[in-house]
């Protein structure tokens, strides 16, 4: 198991919006990540990257891509959260995105908290692939 602190922390205890909380974080940080390592950019520049990147509409369309790859453990993780009731209201964008973004954040969050790292790392690597095709 990996995760940056050594704390007992059961995921499938938490409900899927405690654990999109964490899960938008954790796919913020590999964002964060990649763009820092890829050049020295301005702080600007790198916070208009990321935010083109870590935002409801980009989450939702990773998240309907990785959902044929997914295992059917994931998938119904991913599920609950897409389900989950918010109290927010979609901003700029269809309920529907907004709502599989949460899922693809309980996803992150599932897996970060379950220190399954190595996972997170493929399906980021994935989403970074059909990224680099559309630009």
């Amino acid at each position: 198991m990996e995760r940056f602190l050594n704390m007992p922390c059961d995921p499938s205890q938490l409900s899927p919006l405690t654990l999109a909380f964490i899960g938008d974080t954790v796919y913020d940080l590999f964002i964060r990540e990649k763009l820092v390592c890829q050049a020295n950019r301005p702080v600007k520049k790198l916070h208009n990257l990321a935010a083109s990147r870590v935002n409801a509409a980009s989450q939702a369309k990773s998240a309907k891509k990785l959902m044929e790859v997914l295992t059917e453990e994931e998938l119904s993780v991913l599920k609950k959260g897409r389900n989950a009731h918010t109290n927010h209201k979609a901003k700029n964008m269809s309920e529907s995105d907004y709502h599989m973004a949460t899922g693809f954040e309980t996803l992150f969050g599932w897996l970060y908290l379950g220190g399954n790292i190595e996972r997170l790392r493929e399906l980021f690597e994935l989403i970074e692939k059909e990224a680099e095709k559309e630009e």
